[in-house]
């Protein structure tokens, strides 16, 4: 597992609740769908990026992280693998504190180098499965 609990703990209490969802759409049957519905539920802002740009759960959707016009604390990665490495990349580039990817997306250098560039980091875990914790 890459991303010890003190670091997943801050990441949902600390470092602040906007989230961009990057695979996020209205597609009901996809994990990042369920998953974003979680985020909410315990407070967090859910930006959908997706390249149809759908507004999901109330929220509008970008094309890509640099096309949001506000700060984003998290950007959380439903991608496959080999794409989350430039999920990550962007998420430095605009200023995200911390970068999540889901379960199953692992790329170990691109989550060497982020955690380099000081950003907090989680691979192959599922906040909605994190957060939950947290409160008990």
């Amino acid at each position: 597992m890459y991303g010890d609990q003190e670091t997943v703990r801050r990441i949902l209490t600390e470092l602040g609740d906007t989230w961009a969802v990057v695979g996020l759409s209205s597609n009901r049957a996809r994990a990042a769908y369920g998953v974003a519905e979680v985020l909410q539920r315990f407070g967090k802002r859910v930006v959908p990026v997706h390249p149809k740009a759908e507004t999901v759960h109330g929220e509008q959707g970008y094309a890509s992280l640099d096309e949001i016009p506000f700060k984003v604390d998290v950007v959380d990665t439903f991608v496959n693998s080999h794409l989350a490495g430039q999920v990550a990349d962007e998420a430095r580039a605009i200023g995200a504190e911390a970068v999540w990817f889901q379960l199953g997306v692992i790329d170990e250098a691109a989550y060497a180098r982020t955690r380099e560039a000081g950003l907090a980091m989680v691979m192959d875990k599922c906040p909605a499965i994190e957060i939950p914790r947290l409160s008990r």
